[in-house]
Protein backbone atom coordinates (compact mmCIF):
# COMPACT_ATOMS: atom_id res chain seq x y z
CA UNK A 1 0.00 0.00 0.00
CA UNK A 2 1.07 3.60 -0.49
CA UNK A 3 0.90 5.97 2.45
CA UNK A 4 -0.74 9.26 1.55
CA UNK A 5 -1.31 12.48 3.49
CA UNK A 6 -4.92 12.56 2.29
CA UNK A 7 -5.58 9.51 4.47
CA UNK A 8 -5.28 11.68 7.57
CA UNK A 9 -8.47 11.35 9.59
CA UNK A 10 -10.25 14.73 9.50
CA UNK A 11 -13.99 15.52 9.47
CA UNK A 12 -15.75 17.01 6.47
CA UNK A 13 -16.21 20.76 6.12
CA UNK A 14 -19.80 21.78 6.79
CA UNK A 15 -20.91 24.74 4.74
CA UNK A 16 -23.52 25.71 7.29
CA UNK A 17 -20.96 25.91 10.12
CA UNK A 18 -19.20 29.26 10.30
CA UNK A 19 -17.11 30.12 13.35
CA UNK A 20 -16.91 33.90 13.94
CA UNK A 21 -13.22 34.61 14.53
CA UNK A 22 -13.41 38.30 15.42
CA UNK A 23 -14.57 37.67 18.99
CA UNK A 24 -12.93 34.25 19.50
CA UNK A 25 -10.52 35.58 22.11
CA UNK A 26 -13.37 37.14 24.07
CA UNK A 27 -15.38 33.90 24.00
CA UNK A 28 -12.41 31.85 25.23
CA UNK A 29 -11.67 34.38 27.98
CA UNK A 30 -15.33 34.31 29.07
CA UNK A 31 -15.26 30.53 29.18
CA UNK A 32 -12.39 30.60 31.68
CA UNK A 33 -14.64 32.43 34.15
CA UNK A 34 -16.98 29.45 34.36
CA UNK A 35 -16.53 26.18 36.20
CA UNK A 36 -13.83 23.91 34.76
CA UNK A 37 -16.39 21.52 33.29
CA UNK A 38 -18.40 24.30 31.64
CA UNK A 39 -15.24 26.07 30.46
CA UNK A 40 -13.90 22.93 28.81
CA UNK A 41 -17.29 22.28 27.22
CA UNK A 42 -17.41 25.82 25.81
CA UNK A 43 -13.83 25.69 24.46
CA UNK A 44 -14.43 22.24 22.98
CA UNK A 45 -17.62 23.42 21.28
CA UNK A 46 -15.81 26.36 19.67
CA UNK A 47 -12.93 24.16 18.50
CA UNK A 48 -15.37 21.58 17.14
CA UNK A 49 -16.92 24.31 14.97
CA UNK A 50 -13.50 25.59 13.89
CA UNK A 51 -12.43 22.16 12.62
CA UNK A 52 -15.57 21.91 10.45
CA UNK A 53 -15.51 25.48 9.11
CA UNK A 54 -13.96 26.61 5.83
CA UNK A 55 -11.28 29.26 6.38
CA UNK A 56 -7.97 30.39 5.00
CA UNK A 57 -4.70 28.87 6.13
CA UNK A 58 -3.73 31.99 8.09
CA UNK A 59 -7.14 32.21 9.80
CA UNK A 60 -7.00 28.58 10.85
CA UNK A 61 -3.42 28.87 12.08
CA UNK A 62 -4.16 31.92 14.25
CA UNK A 63 -7.27 30.30 15.71
CA UNK A 64 -5.39 27.08 16.51
CA UNK A 65 -2.66 29.07 18.24
CA UNK A 66 -5.34 30.59 20.46
CA UNK A 67 -6.73 27.15 21.29
CA UNK A 68 -3.20 25.90 22.02
CA UNK A 69 -2.96 28.60 24.70
CA UNK A 70 -6.28 27.38 26.12
CA UNK A 71 -4.86 23.84 26.18
CA UNK A 72 -1.87 25.07 28.22
CA UNK A 73 -4.23 26.78 30.64
CA UNK A 74 -6.36 23.71 31.28
CA UNK A 75 -3.41 21.26 31.19
CA UNK A 76 -1.84 23.16 34.12
CA UNK A 77 -4.70 21.91 36.28
CA UNK A 78 -3.46 18.34 35.79
CA UNK A 79 0.25 19.06 36.20
CA UNK A 80 0.18 17.05 39.44
CA UNK A 81 -0.58 13.94 37.31
CA UNK A 82 -4.19 13.83 38.45
CA UNK A 83 -6.57 12.20 35.98
CA UNK A 84 -8.17 14.68 33.55
CA UNK A 85 -11.87 14.54 32.65
CA UNK A 86 -13.02 13.05 29.35
CA UNK A 87 -13.71 16.59 28.04
CA UNK A 88 -10.01 17.43 28.28
CA UNK A 89 -9.09 14.29 26.32
CA UNK A 90 -11.60 15.31 23.64
CA UNK A 91 -10.01 18.78 23.57
CA UNK A 92 -6.61 17.16 22.86
CA UNK A 93 -8.14 15.11 20.06
CA UNK A 94 -9.88 18.10 18.47
CA UNK A 95 -6.61 20.06 18.58
CA UNK A 96 -4.94 17.15 16.75
CA UNK A 97 -7.73 17.27 14.16
CA UNK A 98 -7.26 21.01 13.76
CA UNK A 99 -3.53 20.77 13.10
CA UNK A 100 -4.04 17.84 10.73
CA UNK A 101 -6.43 19.96 8.69
CA UNK A 102 -3.97 22.86 8.77
CA UNK A 103 -1.26 20.45 7.58
CA UNK A 104 -3.38 19.44 4.60
CA UNK A 105 -3.83 23.11 3.70
CA UNK A 106 -0.05 23.66 3.95
CA UNK A 107 0.69 20.60 1.80
CA UNK A 108 -1.75 21.83 -0.83
CA UNK A 109 0.23 25.07 -1.13
CA UNK A 110 2.79 25.47 -3.87
CA UNK A 111 6.04 25.77 -1.92
CA UNK A 112 5.58 25.27 1.84
CA UNK A 113 8.63 26.26 3.85
CA UNK A 114 10.25 23.42 5.77
CA UNK A 115 10.18 25.22 9.18
CA UNK A 116 6.47 25.96 8.76
CA UNK A 117 5.74 22.39 7.68
CA UNK A 118 7.87 20.96 10.51
CA UNK A 119 6.06 23.09 13.08
CA UNK A 120 2.61 21.99 11.90
CA UNK A 121 3.62 18.32 11.71
CA UNK A 122 5.03 18.56 15.23
CA UNK A 123 1.91 20.22 16.64
CA UNK A 124 -0.35 17.58 15.08
CA UNK A 125 1.90 14.80 16.41
CA UNK A 126 2.02 16.42 19.84
CA UNK A 127 -1.73 16.53 20.29
CA UNK A 128 -2.08 12.97 19.00
CA UNK A 129 0.59 11.97 21.55
CA UNK A 130 -1.32 13.80 24.28
CA UNK A 131 -4.58 12.10 23.31
CA UNK A 132 -2.89 8.70 23.37
CA UNK A 133 -1.18 9.41 26.69
CA UNK A 134 -4.41 10.62 28.33
CA UNK A 135 -6.24 7.50 27.16
CA UNK A 136 -3.52 5.36 28.74
CA UNK A 137 -3.67 7.50 31.90
CA UNK A 138 -7.41 6.79 32.14
CA UNK A 139 -6.75 3.08 31.40
CA UNK A 140 -8.72 3.31 28.14
CA UNK A 141 -7.76 1.75 24.81
CA UNK A 142 -7.08 4.62 22.36
CA UNK A 143 -9.10 4.76 19.12
CA UNK A 144 -7.25 2.93 16.33
CA UNK A 145 -7.20 5.99 14.10
CA UNK A 146 -4.82 7.78 16.48
CA UNK A 147 -1.96 5.36 15.85
CA UNK A 148 -2.63 5.29 12.12
CA UNK A 149 -2.39 9.07 11.93
CA UNK A 150 0.65 9.15 14.24
CA UNK A 151 2.49 6.76 11.92
CA UNK A 152 1.38 8.74 8.89
CA UNK A 153 2.63 12.04 10.32
CA UNK A 154 6.00 10.39 10.98
CA UNK A 155 6.06 9.10 7.40
CA UNK A 156 5.26 12.55 5.96
CA UNK A 157 7.95 14.17 8.13
CA UNK A 158 10.43 11.50 7.05
CA UNK A 159 9.77 12.21 3.37
CA UNK A 160 9.74 16.00 3.87
CA UNK A 161 13.04 15.88 5.82
CA UNK A 162 11.37 17.39 8.90
CA UNK A 163 12.04 14.71 11.52
CA UNK A 164 14.92 16.54 13.21
CA UNK A 165 13.72 20.14 12.96
CA UNK A 166 13.79 21.62 16.47
CA UNK A 167 10.43 23.01 17.62
CA UNK A 168 10.12 25.18 20.74
CA UNK A 169 6.83 24.15 22.35
CA UNK A 170 6.29 24.91 26.04
CA UNK A 171 3.88 22.12 26.93
CA UNK A 172 3.45 20.02 30.06
CA UNK A 173 4.33 17.23 30.49
CA UNK A 174 7.39 18.21 28.45
CA UNK A 175 7.55 16.59 25.01
CA UNK A 176 10.74 15.88 23.04
CA UNK A 177 11.81 18.86 20.92
CA UNK A 178 11.77 17.13 17.51
CA UNK A 179 9.12 15.10 15.76
CA UNK A 180 11.43 12.07 15.69
CA UNK A 181 11.91 12.24 19.45
CA UNK A 182 8.22 12.92 20.13
CA UNK A 183 7.08 10.00 17.97
CA UNK A 184 9.56 7.63 19.61
CA UNK A 185 8.59 8.99 23.04
CA UNK A 186 5.00 7.96 22.36
CA UNK A 187 6.07 4.56 21.02
CA UNK A 188 8.09 3.91 24.18
CA UNK A 189 5.16 4.92 26.34
CA UNK A 190 2.90 2.46 24.51
CA UNK A 191 5.56 -0.26 24.85
CA UNK A 192 5.74 0.31 28.63
CA UNK A 193 2.56 -1.66 29.34
CA UNK A 194 0.85 1.60 30.40
CA UNK A 195 -2.28 -0.12 31.67
CA UNK A 196 -0.16 -1.67 34.43
CA UNK A 197 1.12 1.68 35.67
CA UNK A 198 -0.18 3.06 38.93
CA UNK A 199 -2.57 6.00 38.89
CA UNK A 200 -0.75 9.19 37.90
CA UNK A 201 2.40 7.45 36.66
CA UNK A 202 1.62 7.74 32.95
CA UNK A 203 2.36 11.49 32.55
CA UNK A 204 5.40 11.12 34.85
CA UNK A 205 6.77 8.39 32.58
CA UNK A 206 6.02 10.48 29.48
CA UNK A 207 8.07 13.35 30.92
CA UNK A 208 10.87 11.04 32.04
CA UNK A 209 11.19 9.74 28.48
CA UNK A 210 11.71 13.23 27.03
CA UNK A 211 15.55 13.37 27.20
CA UNK A 212 15.90 9.68 26.27
CA UNK A 213 13.48 9.14 23.39
CA UNK A 214 15.72 10.70 20.74
CA UNK A 215 18.47 8.18 21.54
CA UNK A 216 16.40 5.34 20.12
CA UNK A 217 16.76 4.74 16.39
CA UNK A 218 13.93 3.93 14.02
CA UNK A 219 15.69 2.19 11.14
CA UNK A 220 14.59 0.55 7.88
CA UNK A 221 13.57 -3.07 8.27
CA UNK A 222 15.92 -5.67 6.81
CA UNK A 223 14.65 -8.98 5.48
CA UNK A 224 17.35 -11.06 7.13
CA UNK A 225 16.97 -9.40 10.53
CA UNK A 226 17.17 -11.62 13.60
CA UNK A 227 13.82 -10.29 14.88
CA UNK A 228 15.23 -9.03 18.18
CA UNK A 229 13.90 -5.51 17.73
CA UNK A 230 10.40 -4.09 17.91
CA UNK A 231 8.97 -3.76 14.41
CA UNK A 232 6.74 -0.77 13.60
CA UNK A 233 4.35 -1.13 10.65
CA UNK A 234 3.46 2.40 9.55
CA UNK A 235 0.39 1.11 7.71
CA UNK A 236 -1.30 -0.41 10.78
CA UNK A 237 -3.40 1.10 13.57
CA UNK A 238 -1.19 -0.07 16.44
CA UNK A 239 2.12 1.10 17.90
CA UNK A 240 4.20 -1.93 16.85
CA UNK A 241 3.79 -5.55 15.84
CA UNK A 242 3.11 -8.11 18.51
CA UNK A 243 5.40 -11.10 18.92
CA UNK A 244 3.14 -13.44 16.95
CA UNK A 245 2.22 -10.98 14.17
CA UNK A 246 3.67 -11.75 10.73
CA UNK A 247 5.74 -9.09 8.97
CA UNK A 248 3.75 -9.34 5.75
CA UNK A 249 3.40 -5.63 4.96
CA UNK A 250 5.24 -3.79 2.20
CA UNK A 251 8.86 -3.56 3.48
CA UNK A 252 8.83 0.20 2.80
CA UNK A 253 6.25 0.53 5.60
CA UNK A 254 8.32 -1.38 8.18
CA UNK A 255 10.76 0.18 10.64
CA UNK A 256 12.95 -1.42 13.30
CA UNK A 257 13.19 0.31 16.68
CA UNK A 258 16.77 0.00 17.96
CA UNK A 259 17.09 0.72 21.70
CA UNK A 260 20.79 0.02 22.28
CA UNK A 261 22.01 3.60 22.86
CA UNK A 262 18.95 4.45 24.96
CA UNK A 263 19.54 1.47 27.26
CA UNK A 264 23.13 2.60 27.84
CA UNK A 265 22.05 6.18 28.57
CA UNK A 266 19.43 4.93 31.01
CA UNK A 267 22.19 4.15 33.53
CA UNK A 268 24.07 7.43 33.19
CA UNK A 269 23.88 10.17 35.85
CA UNK A 270 20.88 12.42 35.24
CA UNK A 271 20.87 15.32 37.73
CA UNK A 272 17.47 16.61 36.56
CA UNK A 273 15.83 13.19 36.87
CA UNK A 274 13.80 12.63 40.03
CA UNK A 275 14.06 9.39 42.04
CA UNK A 276 10.46 8.64 41.04
CA UNK A 277 11.28 8.97 37.34
CA UNK A 278 14.39 6.79 37.65
CA UNK A 279 12.48 4.06 39.49
CA UNK A 280 9.70 4.20 36.93
CA UNK A 281 12.08 3.93 33.98
CA UNK A 282 13.81 0.92 35.55
CA UNK A 283 10.44 -0.72 36.15
CA UNK A 284 9.20 -0.36 32.57
CA UNK A 285 12.51 -1.22 30.86
CA UNK A 286 11.76 -5.00 30.86
CA UNK A 287 8.64 -4.26 28.79
CA UNK A 288 10.79 -2.55 26.15
CA UNK A 289 12.89 -5.70 26.00
CA UNK A 290 9.86 -7.96 25.84
CA UNK A 291 10.16 -8.42 22.11
CA UNK A 292 13.93 -8.30 22.34
CA UNK A 293 14.34 -11.59 24.17
CA UNK A 294 17.60 -12.73 22.68
CA UNK A 295 17.90 -15.93 20.71
CA UNK A 296 21.18 -16.59 22.50
CA UNK A 297 21.96 -15.93 26.17
CA UNK A 298 24.31 -12.98 26.46
CA UNK A 299 27.09 -13.29 29.01
CA UNK A 300 28.49 -10.28 30.86
CA UNK A 301 32.26 -10.28 31.01
CA UNK A 302 35.25 -8.10 30.33
CA UNK A 303 37.76 -9.01 27.62
CA UNK A 304 40.14 -7.04 25.48
CA UNK A 305 39.71 -7.15 21.73
CA UNK A 306 40.44 -4.97 18.71
CA UNK A 307 38.43 -3.78 15.74
CA UNK A 308 39.55 -3.60 12.15
CA UNK A 309 37.36 -0.84 10.76
CA UNK A 310 36.00 -0.54 7.24
CA UNK A 311 36.01 -2.81 4.23
CA UNK A 312 39.48 -1.86 2.83
CA UNK A 313 41.16 -2.52 6.18
CA UNK A 314 39.23 -5.77 6.68
CA UNK A 315 40.37 -6.88 3.22
CA UNK A 316 43.97 -6.10 4.19
CA UNK A 317 43.63 -7.92 7.52
CA UNK A 318 42.30 -11.04 5.81
CA UNK A 319 45.40 -10.92 3.59
CA UNK A 320 47.48 -10.80 6.79
CA UNK A 321 48.79 -7.29 6.06
CA UNK A 322 48.02 -6.19 9.65
CA UNK A 323 46.40 -2.75 9.17
CA UNK A 324 45.89 -0.47 12.16
CA UNK A 325 43.23 -1.76 14.57
CA UNK A 326 41.20 0.03 17.22
CA UNK A 327 41.58 -1.34 20.79
CA UNK A 328 38.26 -2.04 22.52
CA UNK A 329 36.81 -3.85 25.50
CA UNK A 330 34.06 -6.41 25.09
CA UNK A 331 31.43 -5.98 27.82
CA UNK A 332 29.06 -8.78 26.87
CA UNK A 333 28.60 -11.14 23.95
CA UNK A 334 26.53 -13.95 22.50
CA UNK A 335 26.63 -15.88 19.23
CA UNK A 336 24.43 -13.13 17.75
CA UNK A 337 26.30 -9.99 18.75
CA UNK A 338 28.28 -8.06 21.33
CA UNK A 339 28.51 -4.78 23.21
CA UNK A 340 31.87 -3.02 23.18
CA UNK A 341 33.45 0.00 24.76
CA UNK A 342 36.33 2.02 23.31
CA UNK A 343 37.86 5.48 23.56
CA UNK A 344 35.68 8.43 22.61
CA UNK A 345 38.17 9.62 19.96
CA UNK A 346 37.65 6.38 18.00
CA UNK A 347 34.09 7.33 17.08
CA UNK A 348 34.81 9.03 13.74
CA UNK A 349 35.24 5.92 11.57
CA UNK A 350 32.61 3.93 13.48
CA UNK A 351 29.19 5.19 12.34
CA UNK A 352 26.10 3.00 12.50
CA UNK A 353 26.27 0.63 9.55
CA UNK A 354 30.08 0.39 9.43
CA UNK A 355 31.59 -3.03 8.71
CA UNK A 356 34.13 -4.23 11.29
CA UNK A 357 36.20 -7.32 11.96
CA UNK A 358 36.42 -8.26 15.66
CA UNK A 359 39.79 -9.71 16.65
CA UNK A 360 39.66 -11.48 20.00
CA UNK A 361 42.61 -12.99 21.84
CA UNK A 362 41.16 -16.44 21.18
CA UNK A 363 39.11 -17.87 18.34
CA UNK A 364 38.60 -16.80 14.76
CA UNK A 365 37.89 -13.20 13.68
CA UNK A 366 34.20 -12.27 13.48
CA UNK A 367 32.67 -10.06 10.80
CA UNK A 368 30.12 -7.63 12.25
CA UNK A 369 28.18 -4.47 11.49
CA UNK A 370 27.75 -1.56 13.92
CA UNK A 371 24.12 -1.65 15.05
CA UNK A 372 24.04 1.29 17.47
CA UNK A 373 26.45 3.69 19.15
CA UNK A 374 26.34 5.98 22.15
CA UNK A 375 28.95 8.47 23.34
CA UNK A 376 29.14 9.50 26.99
CA UNK A 377 31.72 10.46 29.59
CA UNK A 378 32.92 6.85 29.79
CA UNK A 379 33.71 6.69 26.08
CA UNK A 380 32.08 5.20 23.01
CA UNK A 381 29.64 2.30 23.46
CA UNK A 382 28.99 0.12 20.40
CA UNK A 383 26.41 -2.54 19.69
CA UNK A 384 27.56 -5.07 17.10
CA UNK A 385 25.57 -7.56 15.10
CA UNK A 386 27.63 -10.58 14.10
CA UNK A 387 27.42 -11.68 10.47
CA UNK A 388 27.53 -15.45 10.19
CA UNK A 389 29.97 -17.00 7.79
CA UNK A 390 33.61 -17.24 6.81
CA UNK A 391 35.00 -13.89 5.53
CA UNK A 392 37.47 -14.13 2.63
CA UNK A 393 39.23 -11.38 0.67
CA UNK A 394 38.35 -11.00 -3.01
CA UNK A 395 39.27 -8.62 -5.81
CA UNK A 396 36.83 -7.28 -8.36
CA UNK A 397 37.43 -5.83 -11.81
CA UNK A 398 35.12 -4.31 -14.39
CA UNK A 399 37.17 -5.97 -17.13
CA UNK A 400 39.67 -8.84 -16.82
CA UNK A 401 42.67 -6.50 -16.84
CA UNK A 402 41.15 -3.40 -15.21
CA UNK A 403 41.98 -1.87 -11.82
CA UNK A 404 41.17 -4.10 -8.84
CA UNK A 405 38.68 -3.18 -6.12
CA UNK A 406 38.68 -4.88 -2.70
CA UNK A 407 35.68 -6.87 -1.50
CA UNK A 408 34.85 -9.40 1.19
CA UNK A 409 33.09 -12.67 0.42
CA UNK A 410 31.04 -14.00 3.33
CA UNK A 411 30.26 -17.72 2.97
CA UNK A 412 28.02 -20.00 5.05
CA UNK A 413 27.26 -23.68 4.44
CA UNK A 414 23.88 -24.37 2.81
CA UNK A 415 21.82 -27.50 3.49
CA UNK A 416 23.41 -30.31 1.51
CA UNK A 417 26.79 -29.63 -0.04
CA UNK A 418 26.42 -26.04 -1.25
CA UNK A 419 27.27 -22.61 0.11
CA UNK A 420 25.46 -19.31 0.58
CA UNK A 421 27.64 -16.35 -0.37
CA UNK A 422 27.32 -12.66 0.36
CA UNK A 423 29.61 -10.16 -1.38
CA UNK A 424 30.39 -7.05 0.66
CA UNK A 425 31.32 -3.96 -1.36
CA UNK A 426 31.80 -0.25 -0.57
CA UNK A 427 28.55 1.67 -0.82
CA UNK A 428 27.92 3.45 -4.12
CA UNK A 429 30.84 1.88 -6.01
CA UNK A 430 28.90 -0.66 -8.12
CA UNK A 431 25.29 -0.93 -9.35
CA UNK A 432 22.80 -3.76 -9.60
CA UNK A 433 23.13 -5.75 -12.83
CA UNK A 434 26.77 -4.78 -13.42
CA UNK A 435 29.06 -7.56 -14.68
CA UNK A 436 32.22 -7.98 -12.61
CA UNK A 437 35.24 -10.26 -12.67
CA UNK A 438 35.73 -11.77 -9.21
CA UNK A 439 38.99 -13.35 -8.03
CA UNK A 440 39.61 -15.09 -4.70
CA UNK A 441 42.95 -14.86 -2.92
CA UNK A 442 45.41 -17.57 -3.96
CA UNK A 443 43.25 -18.43 -7.01
CA UNK A 444 44.42 -17.56 -10.51
CA UNK A 445 41.06 -17.85 -12.27
CA UNK A 446 38.44 -15.11 -12.37
CA UNK A 447 34.68 -15.75 -12.25
CA UNK A 448 32.25 -13.47 -14.05
CA UNK A 449 29.36 -12.46 -11.79
CA UNK A 450 26.37 -10.22 -12.41
CA UNK A 451 25.51 -8.24 -9.29
CA UNK A 452 21.99 -9.09 -8.10
CA UNK A 453 19.89 -6.76 -5.99
CA UNK A 454 21.45 -6.07 -2.59
CA UNK A 455 19.93 -7.80 0.42
CA UNK A 456 21.54 -5.56 3.04
CA UNK A 457 22.51 -1.92 2.63
CA UNK A 458 24.02 0.51 5.14
CA UNK A 459 25.43 4.02 4.63
CA UNK A 460 28.93 2.49 4.43
CA UNK A 461 28.65 -0.89 2.70
CA UNK A 462 26.30 -3.06 0.66
CA UNK A 463 25.91 -6.84 0.50
CA UNK A 464 24.87 -8.75 -2.63
CA UNK A 465 23.85 -12.44 -2.49
CA UNK A 466 25.90 -14.57 -4.90
CA UNK A 467 25.71 -18.04 -6.42
CA UNK A 468 29.14 -19.36 -7.30
CA UNK A 469 29.93 -22.62 -9.08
Amino acid sequence: MTLDALRLEVPDIREEVVLPLADLGEQLAAARQQSVENALQQALSLLFQLNRSAMTLLERQRALQSFSEEYRHYAARYADSSAPPALFVRLCNELAIGFKRLLLQILQGRHPSRPHLAWCLYMAEHFIAQTLMRHYQLYQEPPEGLWRDSHLLYWIAEHQDCLDEHVAAAFQPTPAATLRGLYQQTLLLAMSNPFHLAEGECPILFGALTPLAGLASLLPWEEDEDNEAHIVDLSLSQPCLTVDQPQDSDPSNLRRLELGALLVALHEPAPLQTPTERELLERVKPHWLGRQQRRHPRADFSADCSLVIGLPNIHAQLLEKRPQACPAQMLDASPGGARLHCNADQGGPLPVGQLVLVLASKGTPSLAVVRWRHLNSEGLHLGLRYLKGLPRPVWLRRTPSAQTHPGVLQSTPAPGNGWHHGLWLPGGQFVEGENLWLQLANVNNQAVVQLPAANLTTPSVVRHPLRLA
